[in-house]
């Protein structure tokens, strides 16, 4: 969340031409509802499960593209190992507390899990604990790229090398 995953997928996209897709628009698409709708009307748990369908319907696909997940997305049933086990190729994003609280204050009323945040400190402490629940979700990734200074297209660049 906030670490900058689409812009970073989708200039690797261009840059070795493999389509991008954002689980969270794809989700938006094939439901036909924004996010937040589903969380305000049918809850988390229920965007959970159908996030676990859809990872697995892109996951299955025989041509390659390159995915964008939520930040929660590998904590959720066992997702994280489900990734593990398609051969997939998985690169955390690692943003520091502070990039991370900036650049999620900016845009928290578009964020159904951050929008009841009313400061930057609540977002911060938010933040930290999902990031220490987290940790050991992300930290079975393939690769760790840290994202605080580097653009996108340069992160492009590392993950090109890196795979």
């Amino acid at each position: 969340m906030g670490c900058g995953k689409s812009r970073v997928g989708k200039a690797l996209s261009q840059c070795i031409d493999i389509p991008y897709v954002d689980l969270d628009s794809f989700i938006e698409q094939q439901e036909k509802t924004a996010i937040k709708s589903i969380f305000k009307s049918k809850g988390e748990l229920f965007f959970r499960k159908i996030e676990r369908q859809y990872l697995e319907q892109l996951l299955t696909q025989k041509e390659p593209i390159i995915l964008s997940l939520g930040g929660g997305t590998p904590c959720y049933y066992d997702s994280m190992d489900y990734i593990v086990d398609a051969n997939a190729i998985s690169i955390y994003l690692k943003a520091n507390l502070t990039t991370l609280s900036d650049r999620l204050f900016l845009e928290k009323d578009e964020r159904p899990l951050i929008s009841h945040l009313q400061t930057q400190e609540e977002l911060t402490e938010f933040i930290g604990k999902h990031l220490f629940e987290r940790l050991p979700f992300y930290g079975k990734a393939n690769h760790m790229l840290s994202v605080d200074t580097d653009s996108p297209e340069l992160l492009a660049l590392k993950i090109k090398d890196l795979v």
